[in-house]
């Protein structure tokens, strides 16, 4: 079975970057798509992009923001995020093929 792992959640002005990192056990995010997911405790998660081989796709929210870079020879994906806004704070989570990482925490406080 797949396993996805994220990283590089931390604390973080607001204004200020972050690049999370999904990394697979297997090379399969050329094969299916991937997204990425953030939640805050007790809600639904929210969709935030999605990357479909060389094409991605952002959530209102983080439009013009966030972008999808990847390593293939590392089997990760990465997601930029720029310009953080304190509503940006959640659980950020990758998945793809159904398969879901445990998640990595950002936080965005002065």
């Amino acid at each position: 079975q797949v396993q996805l792992v994220e990283s590089g959640g931390a604390l973080v002005q607001p204004g200020g970057s972050l690049r999370l990192s999904c990394v697979a056990s297997e090379n399969i995010f050329k094969t299916f798509s991937m997204a990425w997911y953030r939640q805050i405790p007790g809600n639904e998660r929210e969709w935030v992009a999605t990357s479909q081989g060389a094409v991605s796709l952002f959530a209102d929210s983080v439009e013009g923001r966030f972008t999808i870079s990847r390593d293939d020879a590392r089997n990760t994906v990465f997601l930029q995020m720029n310009d953080l806004k304190p509503e940006d704070t959640a659980v950020y989570f990758c998945t793809s093929n159904k398969v879901w990482g445990q998640g990595t925490q950002v936080t965005v406080s002065s």
